[in-house]
């Protein structure tokens, strides 16, 4: 818990430096990034974390890796978290960040699911008439599932709206055996 509001913290610094430099969503896919090298390279990882490597010396490599690719005010952040020990935490920083650049951008992320693969008109229909009927911008992200027969199935945060075949299915054969409303 505490690690997460550490990170939370840290991500919200990062937006106010994001702001400034008006790279809101810039700052966030770099962080994405760090903390996917940092999680997947264990070379990186290991001279980060390294209590034998100085942070200033961590400090220079952040500095030189990320030349002519981040701003100065990003390169500035990541060298904090280092000064201060926090690199373990990049990827609860990157999740937190995204959060913040939602709400930021007023915009939420939906999962649509579908029966078969979406073309990009009903992609766009979908996403407009969400973004509507939520009053925020809507990212949808598309899957397919053939159990669902058809219809949408649609999950914003922890709200879901289910319109497949396979839910009316099963509300038809719970009135049918008299078992009431919604068993699954």
């Amino acid at each position: 818990m505490r690690n997460t509001v550490v990170a939370r913290n840290y991500a919200e610094a990062l937006l106010v430096v994001a702001q400034q430099e008006n790279a809101v969503e810039r700052f966030g896919a770099l962080l994405d990034a760090v903390a996917g090298v940092f999680a997947t390279n264990p070379a990186v990882r290991g001279v980060l974390m390294s209590p034998r490597v100085r942070k200033e010396a961590k400090k220079d490599l952040l500095a030189k890796g990320l030349h002519g690719l981040a701003s100065e005010g990003f390169v500035r952040f990541l060298q904090a978290v280092v000064q201060r020990g926090r690199q373990g935490l990049f990827g609860e920083m990157s999740a937190a960040y995204q959060e913040q650049a939602d709400r930021h951008f007023n915009r939420v992320h939906a999962s649509v699911t579908t029966v078969r693969e979406a073309d990009p008109q009903f992609r766009q229909a979908i996403a407009e008439r969400l973004t509507k009927a939520i009053g925020k911008t809507v990212l949808a992200n598309f899957r397919t599932d053939r159990a669902i027969v058809g219809g949408v199935v649609v999950r914003v945060g922890d709200r879901v709206l289910d319109g497949s075949i396979r839910r009316r299915l099963q509300l038809l054969r719970s009135k049918m055996l008299g078992t009431g409303g919604g068993a699954a």
